[in-house]
């Protein structure tokens, strides 16, 4: 049963206001399905966006943050658990632990790794958590296009392929991540 969502999504806020929507769309999502929050712990760009939508409507956040990064000033201060550990490698790994299923909205390269590895570890058996990709305005119709492209070339197994749920809206996706 999918109680907890693991949100991987940018640092950054990105240059148009569809991606902060989506944010507070998803976090009004989640709440409204009674799903918790499990994130990168800043309190910048999407990441704190909504992780503010789900505490303002009253829903449980749980932030991991490398120490690093709190040391910078990024770390979100008023969640409802956070958990400060030694590094990425780590901040994934329980991140991954609480997490019942993950979602990638917009984001970097950060994003995408820990999409990527969520990915991998499905792929290898390691988990079998549903993975889900917020295509924002379109952002990760590329992405999906390459994926199907290695796939068409005998790089992914077309159930590998299949491993991406992708949908443009958050209840949607969250519909697809907690039927699975």
């Amino acid at each position: 049963m999918v109680k907890n969502i693991c949100v991987y999504c940018g640092a950054n806020a990105g240059i148009t206001p569809q991606y902060a929507e989506a944010a507070r769309a998803l976090g009004q999502a989640l709440v409204a399905r009674n799903l918790s929050l499990v994130y990168g712990g800043g309190n910048v760009g999407l990441m704190g966006i909504i992780a503010d939508e789900v505490l303002r409507l009253g829903g449980e956040v749980t932030g991991v943050i490398p120490t690093a990064l709190v040391e910078r000033e990024v770390g979100h201060t008023g969640l409802t658990r956070q958990f400060i550990v030694k590094d990425m490698h780590e901040r994934k790994a329980m991140m991954a632990q609480l997490a019942d299923g993950f979602i990638a909205m917009p984001g970097g390269m950060g994003t995408l790794e820990e999409l990527f590895e969520m990915l991998t570890w499905s792929q290898l058996g390691i988990h079998a958590k549903p993975i889900g990709l917020l295509n924002v305005d379109g952002f990760y119709d590329s992405l999906n296009d390459f994926i199907r492209h290695a796939g068409e070339q005998g790089f992914i197994r077309p159930q590998h392929v299949a491993l991406m749920n992708v949908e443009s809206q958050p209840e949607a996706l969250l519909g697809r991540l907690t039927s699975i």
